[in-house]
């Protein structure tokens, strides 16, 4: 059951990209360029996400999933040196392919072989980020 409603949030998610134009490199660049032909309108993607997630954790303060199991715990509020090196790098990724994530996965049926090369370099990216972490915590911890 619980994978069947996996199914359906992530079918629900990835329709949300599409409609909303995520899956567009063109339309995330168009974002990210706020020198040139700057286009605002994934800030209403952007609102139409942070809001509910926000009453989503409100919402789930003393309570337990319906399928089981516990929800997760909120972020964590610190300002960190990882959390500022993983916005970065992220960042870049998203600027130079127009993709993060989530629209890279949606467009993998129909983005082409671009999209293709990014996921495979998304996931070497996610296998070696552990170990890249920990060499930059043991340095820093020696510092």
């Amino acid at each position: 059951m619980r994978n069947l409603f996996a199914a359906l949030a992530g079918s629900l998610f990835g329709t949300g990209l599409l409609v909303s134009g995520m899956t567009d490199t063109r339309k995330v660049q168009g974002w990210l360029d706020i020198f040139g032909a700057w286009d605002p309108t994934l800030a209403f993607v952007m609102g139409g996400a942070i809001l509910p997630m926000a009453v989503a954790w409100m919402l789930t303060r003393g309570r337990a999933p319906v399928l089981g199991g516990s929800f997760p715990p909120p972020p964590e509020q610190k300002l960190g040196r990882n959390l500022v090196t993983g916005s970065i790098l992220f960042g870049m990724g998203w600027g130079l392919v127009g993709l993060c994530p989530g629209p890279a996965m949606a467009s993998l049926s129909f983005g082409g072989p671009g999209v293709w090369i990014f996921g495979i370099a998304m996931l070497a990216g996610m296998l070696a980020a552990p170990h890249v972490r920990m060499r930059l915590d043991a340095l820093g911890a020696g510092a």
